[in-house]
């Protein structure tokens, strides 16, 4: 099994250290690779559940998912937002009946032995006075569970309301959890990205984005809409990691600093390809580049530009905006450099 996944994997552009593979071996071993898999999901003798974090870019989504999808048991994979999303409509649905979770928790029960969660976080109060309770009946109910965070679960919900409440849930629960951390400092997107070909000579078109992108990022969505602040802008596609664009149609539509603040928020990747050559006719569209790329670069997101054929300091012939646009042309170089690429955001 461990050479398959490290093959599979190798494939999605990761070659394996020591910590991930660690982790490799400790999911294995607790499915006691000496039976069949359906067996060893029902062993009451170790703990099965993982909560696996570590910082963003470490593989933590990939490794987790291919191992889960060789388990051969009745199972459910979900994101964090997609989850409770579907917990909040079960809810609203069982309005007036009594302990309403309970009812969800044997639902789930009867659908599936085992559960994925990705980038699971609570910053809601109203998911925090929900998922801890939830998530200890399914462990009751004997049922699997493998989450993914960028956070240890004491540093969940930091700050909140009623958090007392959360961690004495948190606090049960982690009792039927294996906490494992992915140690290390390879950022492998970053490296994969920094590995795309970035010469003049080879245009990346939107069929080899996209397939980078499926191999490098999970749960992608293509429904050409990305919703901020309640206002729809157009996008070639999203997942909870990254945001890709075009320069041509995304900055045509009116937007500003608010807009652009709350996508620097929201995501951790940012793509821009359909450059085109501007002049003084286009300079609101010029203005609002400018601006996102401010931003962006104050807020340290990391951005991936497919010039292709272009040059970044081509992409504006005007006047009226020179100053303005002579530092963004220096942002544009220093955002594409490995230095800024490899330090996250703080």
């Amino acid at each position: 099994m461990i050479d398959y996944i490290i093959k599979k994997l190798k494939k999605r552009g990761i070659d394996l250290d020591s910590a991930q593979l660690h982790l490799i071996h400790k999911l294995i071993e607790s499915i006691q690779p000496d039976k069949d898999l359906n067996d060893k999901l029902d062993s009451k003798s170790t703990k099965k559940s993982f909560y696996v974090w570590g910082d963003v870019g470490r593989g933590k989504t990939l490794i987790t998912k291919t191992f889960f999808n060789l388990l051969t048991e009745r199972k459910a994979s979900f994101h964090y937002m997609e989850f409770m999303q579907s917990i909040h409509e079960h809810l609203s649905n069982l309005s007036g009946k009594k302990k309403p979770l309970n009812i969800i928790a044997r639902d789930l029960s009867k659908k599936c032995k085992v559960i994925f969660i990705d980038e699971f976080q609570v910053e809601d109060i109203t998911d925090a006075m929900i998922i801890g309770n939830l998530l200890n009946q399914l462990i009751t109910l004997n049922i699997t569970l493998y989450l993914t965070s960028n956070t240890h679960p004491d540093d969940l919900y930091k700050d909140g309301l009623q958090r007392e409440i959360f961690i004495k849930e948190m606090e049960i629960m982690k009792k039927s959890l294996n906490i494992y951390k992915i140690e290390g400092l390879v950022d492998y997107r970053s490296r994969n990205i920094l590995n795309l070909n970035n010469s003049s000579e080879h245009v990346h078109n939107d069929e080899s984005i996209i397939c980078f992108l499926q191999n490098n990022f999970e749960n992608l969505n293509f429904n050409k809409k990305y919703y901020v602040n309640s206002r729809a802008f157009s996008c070639k596609a999203t997942s909870s990691d990254f945001l890709w664009i075009s320069f041509s149609d995304f900055f045509r539509e009116p937007g500003g600093d608010k807009e652009y603040i709350e996508i620097s928020k929201k995501t951790e990747w940012i793509f821009i390809n359909d450059f085109i050559t501007c002049n003084d006719d286009s300079a609101d569209l010029i203005r609002r580049f400018i601006s996102f790329i401010d931003i962006c670069y104050r807020n340290k997101m990391k951005i991936k530009f497919f010039f292709n054929n272009y040059a970044c300091n081509d992409l504006y012939t005007g006047d009226k905006l020179r100053n303005l646009w002579n530092r963004c042309q220096s942002r544009l170089n220093e955002m594409q450099g490995m230095y800024y690429l490899t330090n996250t955001k703080e």
